[in-house]
């Protein structure tokens, strides 16, 4: 029998399959606990019990039930508790982009299937990103590609998924300014303007637009990927593939490296997106910390080749 915590957001609360998905694993003789989320600071809090109730040994896999924001906030304040060796963490995808769970290949239209992926399948241990004083799990981004991220219509996320982040980009168009900045990692150095960067410990962003395709979660490494200004006359063909295909689309035009720190700075202020979530900064740290959590995930591009797999996570079974 695995025991499980659900830190569930609160608008997913009344979700049928969320209801079904712990009434067919209850069944089966897991054990389910389930906190739903009301107000901001309730997913990290509960991750900090969740913890403490691990080391009790009343949980064995503390599950994020949301979208890349909830994982996010979860995963970072549950790593922040230091959680023992033998918990492991969940995704039960509730939002809209579900982006790192996509890229996880865990289930994201059945949620029976991601919930007993949490408490049956195998235990990856993954990098973290850190940001200054804040983690991600999923993809940094900065510039105009985080304004349209966090500027896209809730209701029409909801009716059209990644679509709805071409349409904004496209419609804003006009808007589009580059930002200027420094850029240090191990054996690189940039400066110049910029129309976007993304900092990946995983791949994709905004609905599925692969800003990193060649991330890996259990490297050591972060995938730092600019795009330089480009003159007027480029700026929105660039931009059209860039939402629509992806940086490959665009790989002719950007800036990549590999590196476990990544510094910048700068005399503008950046807008930046962590794993959905806004922030403003002049500067930053870039950190990969490395395996810092043990994820359940699927059949995934994103580990290394052969690497990844818990030694063991043993469970309590009860007759």
């Amino acid at each position: 029998m695995t025991k499980l915590r659900i830190i569930l957001h609160g608008k997913a609360a009344g979700d049928l399959r969320v209801r079904q998905a712990v009434r067919s694993l209850r069944r089966d003789g897991h054990g389910i606990g389930v906190r739903v989320t009301y107000e901001a600071g309730d997913a990290a809090r509960m991750a900090q019990e969740a913890v403490e109730a691990a080391r009790h040994g009343d949980v064995d896999v503390i599950v994020a039930g949301g979208g890349d924001g909830t994982v996010n906030e979860v995963f970072s304040a549950g790593l922040t508790a230091r959680p023992p060796e033998r918990c492991s963490f969940g995704i039960l995808p509730l939002g809209t982009a579900n982006d790192f769970a996509r890229a996880a290949e865990i289930p994201v239209t059945d949620m029976t299937a991601a919930l007993r992926l949490a408490a049956e399948g195998p235990a990856h241990v993954i990098d973290v990103g850190r940001i200054n004083d804040r983690g991600f799990i999923n993809v940094m981004t900065g510039g105009f590609g985080s304004r349209v991220t966090v500027e896209t219509d809730p209701e029409l996320k909801r009716h059209l998924g990644g679509l709805a982040y071409l349409l904004t980009g496209l419609s804003r168009f006009r808007e589009l300014s580059s930002n200027s900045g420094r850029f240090r990692a191990e054996g690189f150095e940039w400066e110049g303007r910029f129309l976007a960067l993304a900092i990946g410990n995983g791949r994709q962003a905004g609905g599925g637009i692969r800003l990193c395709p060649d991330a890996l979660i259990d490297d050591g490494l972060l995938d730092l990927m600019i795009l330089p200004e480009l003159s007027p006359d480029k700026r929105l063909d660039a931009f059209g593939r860039l939402l629509s295909q992806g940086a490959v689309a665009i790989e002719e035009l950007v800036i990549r490296v590999k590196s476990p720190w990544i510094d910048f700075t700068s005399d503008d202020v950046l807008h930046v997106n962590l794993d959905g979530e806004p922030m403003h900064t002049t500067q930053f740290h870039a950190l990969c910390v490395r395996r810092a959590l043990a994820v359940h995930l699927g059949s995934t591009a994103l580990l290394a080749e052969g690497g990844g797999v818990t030694p063991s996570l043993p469970r309590t079974h009860r007759p």
